[in-house]
């Protein structure tokens, strides 16, 4: 993907390095990453995630983080941190002119680089439930190492593959702008689990969508897509789909636990939006076997 003179977005806030607190050694970290999975996957919330990393014994490698400000970044970091800052002025530039043409204002979330563990309005979370959007401040947060982890996990890799991973945060940013996000929540709170998870199926398939949205106008306006790059991402949405993580996670799927959709579902609906980035198009008023 190529970025190269583009800008960087201010709207981040970098915490990285700040605080302290534990952080499981390389031998621990592929567990910490399967218990988060089934966690989450199982309808757990990001305190069951830390809580049961925590139980588990897991985390017996522990490396202290240093004091505010003297720790230092590899070239690497500092080459995702600035990435991550210019695919999220890209969504920003984008965004804008899709509502401005909807008749719409958008508001651009803040981008939240943090280190092992973060504090948000929607509670605490460690890097180990991966990126999240938090409709209760409009940020989305990401540790970092997520995309090194990414590659030596799943063997998702490449830089439009991580560019779809702040994209589909995005993604239920406008969600939340449009609406869509609180309703959905409201329906949740009303229903059972399981078709609770069903709606939720519904939402990550939506921020799939948005996120192909995103690449289908940021292309179109600056050509920024190579060759290879919209296979990293469908590779990526392969990679993180329910069935794929639940069978490395523990051997055997259960559909009805599914929260994000299958990898058929999300490689579906990101080149959807990739080859059509038409707003009028919603994962919320079709039959569920069309997903």
């Amino acid at each position: 993907m190529r970025l190269d003179g583009r800008r960087e977005s201010s709207n981040v806030e970098d915490r990285r390095g700040m605080g302290g607190g534990a952080k499981a050694g390389i031998g621990g970290l592929a567990g910490v990453i399967i218990i988060a999975l089934v966690t989450l996957l199982n309808g757990g919330g990001l305190g069951d995630v830390v809580s049961n990393v925590m139980q588990s014994g897991i985390v017996t490698q522990v490396q202290e983080e240093q004091p505010d400000g003297q720790r230092e970044f590899t070239p690497e970091e500092e080459e995702l941190a600035r990435f991550s800052r210019q695919v999220l002025a890209s969504t920003e530039d984008v965004w804008t002119e899709v509502f401005r043409q909807m008749g719409k204002t958008y508001t651009p979330p803040t981008l939240v680089l943090f280190t092992n563990s973060v504090s948000s309005a929607c509670g605490e979370a460690s890097s180990s439930v991966g990126p999240f959007y938090c409709s209760g401040d409009q940020k989305l947060y990401i540790d970092l190492s997520f995309f090194t982890e990414m590659k030596s996990q799943l063997g998702a890799d490449g830089d439009f593959s991580y560019a779809y991973v702040i994209a589909h945060e995005v993604g239920h940013h406008v969600e939340n702008l449009l609406g869509t996000l609180n309703e959905a929540h409201v329906q949740m709170n009303r229903v059972s689990q399981t078709e609770a998870n069903k709606i939720s199926v519904r939402l990550e398939l939506l921020a799939d969508y948005y996120a192909g949205v995103w690449g289908h106008y940021e292309n179109q306006a600056y050509q920024s897509l190579e060759p290879g790059d919209i296979e990293e991402a469908i590779d990526c949405a392969e990679k993180i789909g329910d069935n794929y993580l639940q069978k490395k996670a523990r051997g055997y799927v259960q559909p009805e636990s599914f929260t994000h959709g299958t990898s058929a579902q999300r490689m579906r609906w990101l080149k959807r939006g990739l080859d059509t980035g038409d707003m009028r198009t919603t994962t919320f008023n079709i039959p569920e076997s069309q997903l």
